[in-house]
């Protein structure tokens, strides 16, 4: 009789899976943006070959050809990654079903990025094509989260722990957080770093949007630190020390916004700034997960057998 070969998949390893993903989504983000900040952007002028004759960058492309051709093959690694981690939970016992779904997400995202990618190269790095190519990220790394964050709570219904205005609050504090990104890519889109020379630009004027930008954020800090005050004016403590944590994180981000716009928009700096993206989407869906706590629910325990449930027995 043959046994069934069994690879049993802990909650702590599938965790360290996931955190491994998402730090794996924010580095090629960082990644990507190296391409453009050092003019790689088109270093493999083709896709989904590096050029027309060869899947790979040769000697003669130069360093460009090598930065770009090495951010694609980073992707595999994190596809690479996100296939372990969809393996894992379908590996684990017992299975969570709701975390099948998002880890699918996760996996299939990164290849839709990718072609997003190949198509900023195909259009010569379009600036609205190459801010979709952003925000594509973002979405992955918007799923990987809640996957790392389902299997960190417990598999019982979410219970929300603050009164419902302010979830409508924190709501609407994320969909700010998103605006502010998306505007960001429009502000990227007008500026200098085309990611080549002669790359188009967006049209729009780099001083009205990067306006129109920091207005967004203001917008957003206000919300987050009335989040910080309301959370701790219920008692919900756990939810303030995540809005604090956003508003630590936005404001780190804006110093670097408003140092970057007044020297020029130097390469370190907007590298940085797009790493703080990333974070504060982070501290942002850490914030709304926090307006709600998951209990593991009970065993139903068997009814315990009573004198009038008890069959008679013949004499």
């Amino acid at each position: 009789m043959k046994r069934s070969v069994r690879f049993p998949v802990s909650t702590a390893l599938l965790r360290r899976l996931a955190l491994a993903s998402i730090i794996a989504n924010v580095g090629i983000v960082v990644t990507g943006g190296a391409v453009r900040l050092t003019e790689s952007g088109l270093g493999c002028p083709t896709w989904p070959r590096c050029t027309d004759e060869s899947y790979v960058a040769t000697a003669e492309m130069g360093i460009n050809g090598a930065i770009e051709f090495g951010n694609r093959l980073l992707a595999f690694v994190v596809g690479g990654i996100a296939l372990a981690v969809l393996v894992a939970v379908l590996l684990q016992r017992p299975r969570r079903r709701e975390l099948v779904p998002l880890a699918v997400a996760v996996l299939f995202g990164i290849p839709a990025q990718a072609i997003i990618g190949g198509i900023t190269v195909l259009t010569d790095l379009n600036p609205w094509v190459v801010g979709l190519h952003f925000l594509a990220s973002m979405a992955v790394i918007a799923a990987a989260y809640a996957l790392w964050r389902r299997i960190k709570d417990p598999a019982g219904p979410a219970a929300p722990v603050v009164p419902a205005p302010l979830r409508t609050l924190a709501l609407l504090t994320t969909v700010v957080s998103a605006a502010v990104l998306v505007i960001g890519t429009w502000v990227t889109g007008s500026g200098p770093h085309a990611g080549d020379h002669g790359s188009a630009r967006n049209g729009l004027a780099p001083e009205t949007i990067a306006q129109v930008h920091a207005d967004s954020v203001f917008l957003l800090i206000g919300l987050s630190v009335a989040l910080v005050f309301a959370f701790r004016a219920v008692g919900a403590r756990r939810a303030a020390r995540a809005a604090l944590v956003l508003v630590a994180v936005e404001l780190g981000q804006g110093l670097i916004g408003f140092v970057q716009y007044f020297t020029n928009l130097p390469a370190v700096l907007v590298g940085a700034h797009m790493l703080g993206s990333c974070l504060v989407l982070l501290a942002t869906l850490s914030v709304q997960w926090s307006t709600r706590e998951r209990r593991a629910v009970a065993p139903t325990p068997e009814p315990t057998p009573t004198t009038e449930d008890a069959v008679p027995v013949p004499a």
